[in-house]
């Protein structure tokens, strides 16, 4: 435990940092940035760990392994955002631990996220996922709605019982204009959250960048970053 502990600390050490440096070159506060460490794959063990070393958020992508370690982890004081594409069967599930969702990406989703939400008294905050990657009306390769489909849905959200109009999250696309083209890309969400925050002001958050990319992110002025194996080591292959 001792050894996990030092790794983690020096390898939180460097990620802090990372956005340091980056939040500097873009002329930044640093407490624009707000780091959520992605500890899917790894125990409840490595949560408490990081809450020790003071972090406040971290996050999952599928609910089978969040919810018994978010209920393994129920005495920390974390902020827990769900961060994988979602089925509407699980949603009763992940409103039972997670504060913001970041793959809202369809209406069904959100009608089942709505009525779990009231069920349980809860707000969930929750945040449209783009998809730079997808047609005009389809869904982009790692889900996500496509750019024109932002306003019809987040107007959903927004009037939606429980739920909580947040922001906009996007993965850098593997294919299509903005493949390879991290900053490009985040540079386009940052136009689509201003866009959206015409019409809905208070739907500041903008979650972009993971370990490979997250200066572009700050720089592009992501107000977020999700970072993995920066943080947590590579991850073994599955299979």
């Amino acid at each position: 435990m001792t050894d996990r502990r030092t790794q983690l600390a020096a390898n939180l050490a460097a990620v802090e940092e990372r956005i340091t440096g980056a939040c500097a070159a873009a002329g930044r506060d640093r407490d624009e940035v707000t780091l959520i460490v992605v500890t899917k794959t790894y125990p409840a063990s490595d949560v408490r760990i990081l809450a020790g070393l003071g972090v406040l958020h971290v996050a999952e992508n599928r609910d089978q392994d969040a919810a018994p370690k978010a209920a393994a982890c129920a005495d920390l004081p974390l902020t827990w955002h769900f961060v994988g594409q979602l089925q509407t069967n699980k949603a009763r599930s992940v409103v039972g631990y997670a504060d913001v969702v970041h793959s809202v990406d369809r209406a069904r989703l959100v009608t089942a996220l709505s009525a779990q939400a009231e069920a349980a008294g809860r707000e969930l905050g929750c945040l449209i996922q783009v998809a730079l990657d997808a047609a005009a009306d389809g869904r982009g390769e790692r889900g996500g709605v496509a750019p024109g489909g932002i306003a019809e849905l987040a107007a959903l959200v927004a009037a939606a019982p429980g739920l909580r109009l947040d922001g906009l999250m996007t993965v850098a696309p593997l294919s299509g204009e903005y493949a390879g083209r991290e900053r490009a890309a985040f540079d386009r969400l940052m136009d689509l959250s201003t866009d959206l925050r015409r019409d809905h002001p208070a739907a500041t958050m903008v979650s972009a960048g993971m370990s490979a990319d997250l200066e572009e992110a700050v720089a592009a002025g992501a107000t977020h970053v999700r970072v993995g194996s920066a943080v947590l080591g590579v991850r073994p292959r599955l299979g």
